[in-house]
């Protein structure tokens, strides 16, 4: 399925500045229609083409109703899951079971894949380990990220931040990391500065959940097994922030997506989820593609994170967004994504030794060799690890935050990328000084970041759910609004007829619509008017400012991702 083939008439899904359910019942009585559970795109095509080849299912329903379902079709359980189970089934047998009253939800158990210096001086961590603003330098010492991928090996520069591993992918270890993705991860969010290499949080600490097996792919299933894992033993390793930097295709709603519900479940209970764009933001000739964030990074409570290009240095000046980057908003819901962007490419870290990267890639192995090498990687993956640890920096420094606050901070704090647009950085680069300082000092000031001065955008987005912002109530909340107008919606500049966003800005939305007249570059939100309703019609012929599209050249064949990171590390 290409990623401009899904329900455009589902996507206008309503801007809202405060979203409001509204239930309608009809009165009188009307004939009973027959069950159908919801399903995920990529089931319903199954269906629909009588595909009877045998496939994992993720299946929502009572979990006292499991054998019972299994049984009644002929599936066979292979997970059971909170919330469900994952089964086995035919193409035949998955339409009986989505007509059985007891099944709530069917999707596919889509296979997962991972995301893919100057890192820590352009994002301002090395001022935050010496102290910002004459205040005691942190280095995320007590905060534990979890990081869910392909295992974390025994790099000289990490195996002693990690404070336990465990394998959901079956018996060869999570300590192993045969692809050598998730080694690099770590070193990025925690590496300890040995051989010059240092994490944003070195003083950190890791969890290793290996969910990710040799290829550098993985179940759903085994992603949403490590999350709920992480759930459970939150308080016993002080777990504050989930690392994902993997996904899938956006297939159906983030309300009916299994791993966007696991995602949530963590949130809910106080875990940070930083998640990847995904690297969908070009056709292969080259034209900017709208709307390929993946999936986890679809749900909006979840903080999602895209790609600059630091042009390996420091200044933030000449910092451009990665072509690869994936622009939101979502496929099917429409929300408003990435909240901001970090840098991604050719991020140098923990090789993994003998793993698939290392091996196949030895001219980006740039120091070392061993169990003390480092190489170079790109894409939203490297990113989302950079933000993982600016939020321990955070919560460090300011233990009781909620996620919903540290993303907010993060935000505020961001600064603009020059020619990008929200939709491509959402409210701007990290600047995890400013972040660090705000938290503390309740005020967004100037930094110095190699030698220039940032200013902050002070965007963020703030999302709610029927009608209710999510995370913006009491005191600890409200300081990190102080910088702006918290009564604000959006503020348009009366420059060019009201047309670019200003800086002191919070926007309240799960989702974004727009006409035919949205232009979402260089910081020009929209043109002429903006319509506020659930009424607009997708269709296959948009063109947004005549270079980006809907497009059908990224192909999604049989629910899998092939990100291709390793080959955009040349690419801006």
């Amino acid at each position: 399925m290409s990623i401009g083939a899904f329900d455009r008439g589902r996507a206008a899904a309503g801007v809202v500045i405060a979203v409001i359910a509204v239930i309608i019942g009809s009165a009188g009585s009307i004939e009973a229609q027959p069950h159908r559970a919801r399903l995920s795109q990529d089931i319903a095509d199954r269906i629909a083409h009588r595909n009877e080849a045998a496939t994992e299912i993720i299946v929502a329903a009572p979990q006292e109703t499991i054998g019972a379902l299994a049984a009644r079709y002929g599936a066979s359980i292979k997970k059971r899951i909170q919330g469900g189970a994952v089964l086995e089934a035919t193409g035949g047998q998955i339409d009986a079971l989505s007509q059985d009253t007891d099944v709530r939800h069917i999707a596919g158990n889509t296979r997962v894949f991972r995301m893919m210096a100057v890192t820590t001086e352009a994002t301002g961590a090395d001022q935050v380990w010496a102290g910002v603003e004459r205040l005691r330098g942190v280095t995320g010492r007590g905060v534990t990220i979890a990081v869910i991928d392909s295992g974390i090996a025994p790099h000289a520069s990490v195996r002693d931040r990690v404070l336990a591993s465990v394998d959901f992918t079956g018996p060869n270890g999570a300590a192993r990391d045969e692809y050598g993705h998730g080694t690099h991860v770590a070193g990025i969010i925690a590496e300890s500065g040995r051989d010059g290499f240092g994490g944003m949080a070195p003083g950190a600490s890791l969890l290793n959940l290996k969910a990710l097996k040799a290829d550098g792919s993985g179940s759903t299933a085994d992603v949403i097994e490590a999350i709920d894992w992480a759930v459970a033993n939150r308080r016993a390793y002080n777990i504050r922030i989930i690392n994902l930097s993997l996904g899938h295709p956006v297939l159906e709603s983030y309300r009916d997506d299994p791993l966007c519900q696991a995602a949530q479940r963590a949130i809910d209970a106080g875990i940070l989820v930083v998640a990847a764009a995904g690297n969908f933001g070009k056709t292969e000739d080259g034209r900017p593609i709208v709307g390929g964030i993946i999936s986890p990074g679809n749900t909006p409570a979840v903080l999602t994170v895209g790609a600059v290009n630091a042009k390996a240095t420091a200044r933030r000046s000449d910092d451009v967004m990665a072509t690869y980057s994936s622009r939101g908003p979502t496929a099917v819901d429409g929300v408003l994504k990435p909240e901001l962007v970090a840098p991604g490419n050719k991020v140098a870290a923990a090789a993994a030794p003998g793993s698939y990267l290392a091996r196949t890639y030895p001219e980006r192995v740039v120091a070392g060799n061993g169990n003390a090498a480092y190489i170079e990687l790109s894409g939203t993956s490297m990113s989302a690890a950079v933000v993982s640890g600016a939020a321990a920096l955070l919560l460090e420094a300011r233990p009781e935050l909620t996620p919903a606050q540290v993303k907010t901070a993060l935000q505020l704090t961001s600064s603009r990328v020059a020619g990008a647009g929200l939709i491509e950085a959402g409210a701007g680069e990290l600047n995890a000084a400013a972040a660090v300082a705000l938290v503390r000092s309740n005020d967004v000031q100037p930094t110095q970041i190699a030698g220039e001065s940032v200013t902050a955008l002070r965007l963020a987005y703030i999302p709610t759910i029927d009608g209710t912002r999510i995370g913006v109530s009491g005191p600890q909340f409200d300081y990190l609004l102080s910088a702006i107008d918290p009564s604000s919606t959006l503020q348009l500049d009366s420059r060019a007829g009201g047309d670019l966003i200003t800086g002191d800005c919070v926007i309240w939305t799960n989702s974004v619509i727009w006409t035919n007249s949205v232009i979402w570059t260089n910081s020009v939100i929209w043109t002429n008017s903006v319509i506020w309703t659930n009424s607009v019609i997708w269709t296959n012929s948009v063109i947004w400012t005549n270079s980006v599209i809907w497009t059908n050249s990224v192909i999604w064949t049989n629910s899998v991702i092939w990100t291709n990171d390793v080959d955009v590390a040349d690419l801006q």
